[in-house]
């Protein structure tokens, strides 16, 4: 059995590479580090359980841990919008270009 204290530590480092994901806007890592919440946070919860961890720092660790979650959710959700808008600006000016073309082909005859 792992020593408790690296359960601590290992939730300490994924917190570190969520954030750094973050700000390097890099949704591919952060969805990747998201599928690692769970696995490393079960073994502290028995950790917690079995009276090897106080409740403290488990209790900072997830409170941290479900604030840098929600912070992601919100930036991934704000740049998809960004995303999306932008598309839809991009669609927009090639709708006007095909506009144009037609309107400059019709003269031209």
């Amino acid at each position: 059995m792992a020593d408790p204290q690296s359960h601590l530590d290992d939730v300490d480092q994924l917190m570190v590479e969520m954030g750094r994901a973050m700000i390097n806007q890099d949704w591919d890592e952060l969805a990747r580090l998201n599928g690692q919440v769970r696995p490393m946070i079960e073994p502290l919860m028995a950790a917690l359980e079995s009276g090897a961890l106080d409740a403290e720092p488990v209790r900072t660790r997830l409170q941290e841990l479900q604030q840098l979650v929600d912070t992601a959710n919100q930036s991934a959700t704000r740049a998809r919008q960004e995303a999306q808008e932008a598309l839809k600006g991009v669609n927009e000016n090639r709708q006007a270009a095909k506009a144009y073309q037609s309107v400059s082909s019709n003269r031209s005859k």
